[in-house]
């Protein structure tokens, strides 16, 4: 009786949508699950795998490999491109002497379906994660019960010899003293506040208070730089996970940076408080043009954002030091990303993440590390279901055949040839800052700049970023989606190699 519950439960939170939508945008059907066709090398299946499916065999695993590479993995929350240009530090020691993607993009722009991607390398219509909180398809709950917390990024990297920590956020709803398995280190922090929180440090449980040496990430600093030494030290490859909450709201500055940036206003992009939106679809439409009180919050969370980010500049700084002084920075690719995007006016929507706009999708992705070349930039569309095959990869470890993402070994190391043409966009159902209801959508994004959105509820948007990259005109009434609807409806229900195939245009 239970389990028929269960399903009676999961079919209406399925059905349930907005309009004619669905809670989920509509999935064309797999004939008998042809979009999981496997190709690549039979390698035996991992012991703690929780599918049967065979690994892609990692690339030049044919003589002695040389020392694995070690990875410190930076994901902030919240963060938008845009604001990398108040991470001086940051962009003196990564960009400039690394690599930093114009294109980098995440599928479902939302902090849990995005780590689970990060963590398993699936879009979303695969891993099954399409919303934050706690549900069964969203939060630490829908994750856990798949049983995706068995094999992952960590699990494996773990079973090939590496010692691995997660510092600061791991997923949403997650609290207790549980520590999963494939973490030799965890430290994992709950909520969003800055000061007064509780941390699982290893199965104890921890509460920082009110000093200024408890200020949240300071703290993940101190840890990650510990680990760091700890394992250079043994000798051992490694692999941090380090997620500070910055600039999540509350978005509370480290005391020492408060007034860093006092009347700073946010961008005033061109799409800022948007005149006419006729174009776009009705839930837009209905917001009213933003107001004097609206513009000076969004003004006082963008100042209070970026202070906040001073102190994650500074774990950036920190880590690259301590890798230097230990003797490792030449055998070591640090990764500098975000979860997702952040609304600040654009479009009128003066708060949010989760939409397929621009602010949203587009994030920032800087790489530094061996065989990186300094201030070097790339073009490439990248995606946040890229880092698991780029981390088994560069270590020469198999990847498993349900990773969608490929490795960005070879955009890194400038040896890439053929790449991807386009990625895909999607999101569930959500109920907008507002309340109101917003259908899910699939969207395909392509290397020449097109943009293409296919929502739950039957609208449809088309742009061209190229000449119109803050999205002001939907084309979709004048400019049919050439070429773009097809291509779309196969990304749709890619899994494994056959979503390299449909971003390929194969």
């Amino acid at each position: 009786m239970t389990g028929r519950l269960l399903l009676m439960i999961a079919v209406l939170a399925i059905l349930y949508g907005c309009g004619q939508g669905s809670f989920l945008p509509e999935q064309p059907e797999k004939q008998g699950d042809v979009g999981r066709a496997k190709t690549g090398t039979p390698e035996a299946a991992d012991q703690q795998a929780t599918t049967q499916e065979m690994p892609r065999q990692a690339v030049g695993n044919t003589q002695s490999a040389p020392a694995k590479p070690n990875y410190v993995f930076i994901l902030l929350d919240d963060m938008r491109k845009d604001d990398l240009k108040y991470m001086p530090k940051t962009r003196a020691l990564l960009a400039q002497r690394g690599m930093s993607f114009d294109n980098a993009y995440v599928s479902n722009a939302l902090c849990c379906p995005s780590r689970a991607t990060i963590m398993r390398g699936q879009y979303s219509h695969n891993s099954g994660v399409w919303t934050t909180h706690n549900s069964l398809i969203g939060g630490l709950a829908a994750y856990k019960s798949k049983g995706y917390e068995q094999d992952n990024v960590a699990t494996r990297l773990q079973a090939a010899g590496y010692r691995t920590a997660l510092i600061g956020k791991y997923l949403n709803d997650y609290k207790g003293t549980s520590v999963p398995p494939g973490w030799n280190d965890w430290f994992a922090m709950f909520g969003q506040k800055y000061f007064d929180y509780d941390v699982n440090d290893n199965g104890t449980m921890r509460h920082y208070g009110t000093k200024d040496s408890d200020y949240r990430t300071d703290v993940l600093r101190r840890e990650t730089l510990a680990f760091i030494d700890n394992s250079a030290a043994g000798g051992t490859p490694f692999f941090a996970y380090v997620a500070p909450n910055a600039p999540h709201f509350p978005a509370t500055p480290a005391p020492r940076d408060e007034h860093t940036y006092d009347g700073a206003k946010s961008p005033r992009l061109a799409s800022f408080d948007e005149a006419d939106v006729s174009d776009k679809p009705p839930w837009i439409q209905w917001l009213p043009r933003l107001s004097t009180y609206q513009i000076a919050h969004i003004d006082n969370l963008h100042e209070k954002r970026i202070e906040t980010l001073q102190a994650a500049d500074d774990l950036v700084e920190g880590v690259v030091n301590k890798l230097n002084n230990a003797g490792v920075m030449s055998n070591t690719y640090v990764f500098f990303t975000s979860d997702n995007g952040w609304h600040h006016g654009e479009h009128r929507i003066p708060r949010e993440k989760w939409r397929p706009y621009e602010e949203d999708v587009h994030m920032p992705l800087l790489v530094r590390g061996p065989g990186v070349a300094a201030d070097s930039t790339t073009a490439k569309l990248a995606l946040n279901t890229d880092f698991f095959p780029t981390f088994t990869t560069l270590g020469s470890i198999p990847t498993p055949n349900y990773v969608d993402g490929r490795s960005l070994g070879p955009v890194i190391k400038g040896t890439s040839t053929a790449w991807r043409s386009a990625i895909l966009l999607e999101a569930a159902h959500r109920r907008s800052y507002d309340k109101r209801p917003v259908p899910g959508y699939y969207g395909i994004r392509t290397t020449d700049g097109r943009k293409y959105l296919e929502y739950a509820s039957g609208h449809r948007e088309l742009y061209n970023l190229k000449t119109d990259p803050y999205e002001l005109l939907n084309n979709f009434n004048t400019t049919p989606p050439s070429g773009l609807a097809p291509r779309l409806q196969a990304l749709k229900i890619c899994a494994g190699d056959t979503c390299q195939q449909a971003e390929d245009g194969q």
